[in-house]
């Protein structure tokens, strides 16, 4: 999504927009937005397309005419799941290593399958929507710790058997992520590890027009014009690889 930001307008928010239009129409009860913790104060266009699907599908709720109740879940990274990095080690670790981490300092919370299911059911019982909900997942895990963890479980050593090789950290990447965003509180459920965070309410005319924007450039291939449009409407989104132009005038106006 980086690389191709058109792309992540079209699924992280028409997608979104589309399914929860429907189910406005259809008059669907419960919807659930899955999102995700790279939506908190932004810096990829992953976070931040997310972050603008939250906002429509909460200012789409209590809507008049619409009966769903609306509701969004922020996901940390789920264990064993396509594509996470617990699959990927262990391909690592089975082919002899290297075992590749992007930054030796590299954090993120984790969540197993079941945990990111039950969330999803609990998020559908509880409230009246508008909610963003996210389960207590503890502290952060340095990703190079699992990597040691999964190499010694594996019968293995550490930079003796198996390497270590770190990559770099990748466009729009943070090295830690944040569970909510200044200005949001928490607000406990009857479930003693999901918790409500009350996000800043934005207007109905806002989310709209911020949709009618990003589908003027949902087949556009200028990145800095996407990745402006969005900064535009989270001002709390901070690429890490800004376009040179913008690197060029926010290096002026420090200046």
């Amino acid at each position: 999504m980086e690389r191709n930001s058109c792309e992540a307008i079209k699924n992280n928010v028409l997608g979104t927009k589309n399914v929860a239009d429907a189910s406005c129409t259809t008059g669907v009860a419960e919807f659930v937005m899955i999102s995700t913790d790279k939506a908190v104060n932004p810096s990829s266009v992953m976070g931040a397309t997310k972050r603008v699907a939250e906002i429509y599908t909460q200012a789409l709720n209590g809507q008049e005419g619409c009966v769903t109740q609306f509701k969004a879940v922020r996901f940390g990274n789920v264990l064993g799941s396509a594509g996470s990095v617990i699959p990927t080690f262990r391909r690592q670790i089975a082919a002899g290593g290297p075992v590749t981490v992007t930054h030796p300092e590299m954090t993120r919370y984790f969540m197993t399958i079941p945990e990111a299911a039950q969330l999803v059911l609990q998020a559908a019982a509880t409230g009246a929507g508008g909610q963003i909900f996210l389960l207590d997942m503890g502290d952060s895990v340095k990703i190079v710790d699992l990597a040691r963890q999964m190499i010694t479980l594996s019968g293995f050593r550490p930079g003796e058997d198996i390497d270590i090789v770190f990559t770099g950290v990748r466009p729009g990447e943070k090295l830690f992520e944040e569970l909510r965003s200044e200005g949001e509180d928490i607000q406990p459920t009857v479930h003693p590890k999901v918790n409500i965070w009350n996000s800043r309410p934005l207007t109905w005319e806002f989310a709209c027009d911020a949709i009618d924007t990003l589908d003027a450039l949902k087949d556009s291939l200028d990145r800095s014009l996407i990745v402006k449009t969005l900064i535009d409407i989270i001002p709390e989104y901070e690429p890490l690889n800004p376009p040179e132009d913008l690197k060029t005038s926010e290096s002026d106006k420090n200046e």
